[in-house]
């Protein structure tokens, strides 16, 4: 740090020698206050902020108590004011509770860089849902490729497979996920929206919706979400399968659709009992299983019964 003497700071000697660009860097490093209303989002930002999580939860009582502890990294933004690389919900929960400044350390990234470490900031979350991987995991390999791309220039078609393989291979390392499983996720994005819900939801299994569905027209996913929904049925490994195939074949019309959904996988008859209603059959200490197996027992003697009703 610059010393003082008599009231006249004294530049540090390793200060004469920096350049103005240096310089800049060092103002822009330091911490700043920023006006709420000049921070932005980042306009590519894949994952969900405001989803109620735990830790969002937790963030925002310790944002209202004791303000943000954190600076946000921001970047200048074209149209004035700054875009946020790391810090959206703390952002966020600043928002919510009315707090009206953010502490913010202002960086010069490119396009490719802020798309790379937007994503990395985020990406070992365990939070996560296979739609935020699905962005995430697309937006940083776009920039990764393209920054190959600018540094060796344009290569033959073989040499950009073996870089695009390459770019997987690295993030595969980072993120603790085999390739294919990020090749998976990244076909999510083909998915029309309501089936993407449906994937976060658990009502479609990733295998099937990313290796079979994906693939299908958006004509062709639009009808399938309406037998998923009218039938409440899923897809299994085996139909999602056969309709990528009798898609690529120009075929699947929405009887073909209507057929493999039913005749692979028969409809489900779903029947839920309250638990109140079923208490009052039990005693206290019953576990779910021990009335389950005592129902069980019940339905076969009906069952019996009815049986020998018949024969007679």
């Amino acid at each position: 740090m610059a010393s003082k003497l008599s009231g006249i700071e004294l530049t540090r000697y390793d200060d004469l020698f920096k350049t103005d660009a240096e310089r800049e860097a060092d103002r822009q490093e330091r911490i700043q206050i920023a006006p709420a209303a000049e921070v932005f989002p980042y306009s590519r930002q894949p994952y969900t902020i405001d989803r109620p999580t735990p830790d969002l939860v937790r963030l925002m009582d310790s944002i209202e108590h004791i303000g943000i502890a954190e600076p946000l990294i921001v970047r200048p933004r074209d149209a004035g004011g700054y875009e946020i690389i790391s810090g959206h919900r703390r952002d966020y929960c600043a928002r919510a509770v009315g707090l009206d400044t953010r502490p913010v350390i202002v960086r010069n990234y490119s396009n490719d860089e802020a798309d790379i470490l937007v994503v990395d900031y985020n990406i070992n979350r365990e939070d996560l849902l296979p739609s935020e991987k699905a962005k995430a995991y697309k937006l940083k390999l776009d920039a990764m490729k393209r920054q190959g791309q600018n540094r060796e220039g344009t290569s033959p078609q073989n040499g950009e497979k073996l870089k695009a393989n390459y770019s997987v291979s690295v993030l595969s390392e980072q993120v603790k996920e085999s390739a294919t499983q990020i090749q998976r996720y990244i076909r999510l994005n083909f998915l029309i929206p309501p089936l993407i819900d449906a994937v976060d939801n658990g009502t479609l299994k990733l295998a099937p919706a990313a290796d079979f569905i994906s693939h299908l027209s958006e004509k062709e996913q639009t009808y399938l979400l309406l037998v998923m929904e009218r039938d409440e049925v899923s897809p299994s490994l085996g139909q999602a399968q056969r309709l990528k195939q009798i898609s690529a074949e120009g075929k699947l019309e929405n009887n073909i659709i209507d057929m493999i959904m039913r005749e692979e996988k028969p409809l489900e008859r779903k029947v839920t009992i309250r638990n109140d209603r079923l208490q009052k059959y039990f005693p206290s200490s019953y576990t779910p299983k021990q009335m389950e197996d005592v129902i069980i027992k019940l339905l076969e003697g009906w069952h019996r019964k009815r049986q020998q009703e018949q024969s007679r």
